[in-house]
């Protein structure tokens, strides 16, 4: 029994005639009387009385008929979904968004996103770089903006921006010149993002200049947000990394200082989503105003890696 013949049965029996069916459709008569006749062959019963003016269901006809429109309905409402993500008219968005967005300008995705498309449900998701790229590769998100490295197996990345990390400390002199990695264990080390501690993309880097240097770094502070891993250090209790985006927050201690590396350490950002699959119009719309606000935010030391469209922040 095909979608196409439960069409044609329905709408003769709600519309009482094959010729009516046929108009409705756009079918010739003999069609849609041949699609009827397919399903009673099939099951050998009747599903009409024939010869009167209008056609009458038999017993098989009228318990056919209610699931020929819920199945109806169900094609209706599913078309109706899909329309409704398509203009924007309705709709779940899932879109992975940085752990300390509010310093990277996106502190209005959701207000932007929400004011031109009040309709749809969105669901902005701020997690750890790893955590970001696992739920994209899992379809758990349509897209996300997160840091590299990470694990690129299963995913499109689009490199967007490269921004220097640098070194933190509330002694003037431990910042009066870049910083050495050597010399970082002469001080207690405080680390933020401690539930993926040394997965963590920023971290990882660090890593990988201290072993080249024979260092081992065992920090003594390990909490899970870049906020209190400054307050920490403003109250003297040691020195951290910071992206250069903290720094520039107008709120940022002013007995906090700062210097980059002798060997700059960089946070990447890039958009990131699921290989092979092309983004819903409106995912694609909240990835290309998240990468605007991101780009927005740029200063001179920043390197600029994207050169696609962007969406007008005016929007």
């Amino acid at each position: 029994m095909t979608v196409t013949q439960l069409q044609a049965f329905y709408y003769a029996a709600t519309l009482g005639s094959f010729t009516a069916a046929a108009e409705y459709l756009g079918m010739t008569q003999p069609t849609v009387s041949e699609l009827v006749r397919k399903i009673e062959s099939t099951y050998e019963l009747p599903l009409f009385v024939r010869g009167g003016r209008r056609l009458v269901p038999t017993t098989a006809g009228t318990t056919l008929l209610p699931w020929a429109k819920r199945l109806l309905d169900g094609m209706l409402g599913a078309e109706t979904a899909m329309n409704a993500l398509l203009t924007g008219e309705g709709g779940t968005v899932s879109f992975g968004i940085l752990r300390n967005a509010g310093y990277y300008g996106l502190s209005n995705l959701a207000t932007v996103f929400c004011r031109a498309h009040p309709n749809v449900h969105l669901r902005l998701v701020g997690q750890n770089s790893f955590e970001v790229a696992d739920a994209v590769r899992d379809g758990e998100l349509e897209g996300g903006l997160l840091c590299l490295p990470v694990p690129s197996d299963g995913l499109e990345i689009v490199p967007l921006m490269r921004q220097q990390i640098v070194w933190a400390s509330s002694k003037r002199e431990r910042c009066m010149r870049p910083m050495r990695v050597e010399d970082i264990p002469k001080e207690p080390l405080i680390l933020y993002d401690a539930h993926h501690g040394w997965h963590d993309p920023s971290r990882r880097q660090l890593a990988q200049q201290a072993q080249m240097k024979g260092v081992s770094l065992e920090p003594i502070i390990e909490i899970e947000t870049v906020g209190a891993a400054v307050d920490l250090v403003a109250h003297g209790l040691g020195d951290t990394i910071l992206p250069r985006a903290v720094t520039m927050d107008r709120d940022f201690p002013t007995s906090v200082y700062t210097t980059t590396f002798e060997d700059p350490i960089y946070d990447t950002f890039a958009l990131v989503t699921r290989k092979g699959w092309e983004l819903s119009p409106m995912a694609g719309y909240i990835a290309d105003l998240a990468v605007s606000m991101l780009l927005s935010t740029a200063v001179t030391r920043d390197e600029i890696l994207y050169d696609g469209p962007t969406v007008p922040l005016s929007v």
